[in-house]
């Protein structure tokens, strides 16, 4: 039974390392940087910056509709899937120009005390589920983001938004990245 166990510590050290990872990030960002554009996206480097905070956020909201959806049947969830894929187009206008400007208010002075607030949150969270709650999953829809597989658990959604991190990270243009 031990193999079935979730690795909470490995979960908690990743949103550890992603909360200090962030703080580098903004201290190591110079001025004529905040504003520059990134590689492979149409935000700037503070817009990509608040973008890699909000995947945190999202994570908060996904939790109570995994808990949810991993107590009824299948069929539920899968079709929910099905509905937000058809609203991918949407999706993506709303997640670039939400990301826009949504970093003027979670600006370059705001956006790091956001994700500390947003990651004890979550680690707390996690400290208070159940072995049985992490294991339970649902359906996702798979074309809104890369990292979103067609099943997901609640371990796998706690463990998503560092790998969203990591992938926007390398897409920032900062010169001396910490």
């Amino acid at each position: 039974m031990a193999a079935d166990l979730v690795d909470r510590a490995a979960i908690a050290a990743d949103l550890e390392r992603a909360r200090s990872e962030f703080h580098r990030l903004l201290a190591s960002t110079a001025p004529d940087e905040w504003a520059a554009p990134t590689n492979g996206t149409r935000w700037t480097n503070e817009q990509l910056l608040f973008h890699m905070v909000f995947g945190y956020m999202v994570v908060q909201r996904l939790l109570p509709l995994v808990r949810v959806f991993g107590r009824l049947p299948d069929r539920g969830s899968k079709a929910f899937a099905r509905l937000l894929d058809a609203a991918t187009t949407p999706f993506h206008a709303v997640n670039y120009h939400g990301s826009c400007a949504a970093a003027r208010v979670y600006n370059r002075r705001r956006m790091g005390a956001k994700l500390d607030r947003v990651i004890a949150a979550l680690q707390a969270r996690l400290a208070r589920e159940s072995e049985a709650s992490l294991h339970r999953g649902m359906h996702f829809p798979t074309r809104w983001d890369p990292y979103f597989r067609a099943w997901m658990t609640l371990e796998d959604v706690y463990r998503y938004p560092g790998r969203h991190f990591d992938h926007h990270a390398r897409q920032l243009t900062i010169t001396n990245p910490g």
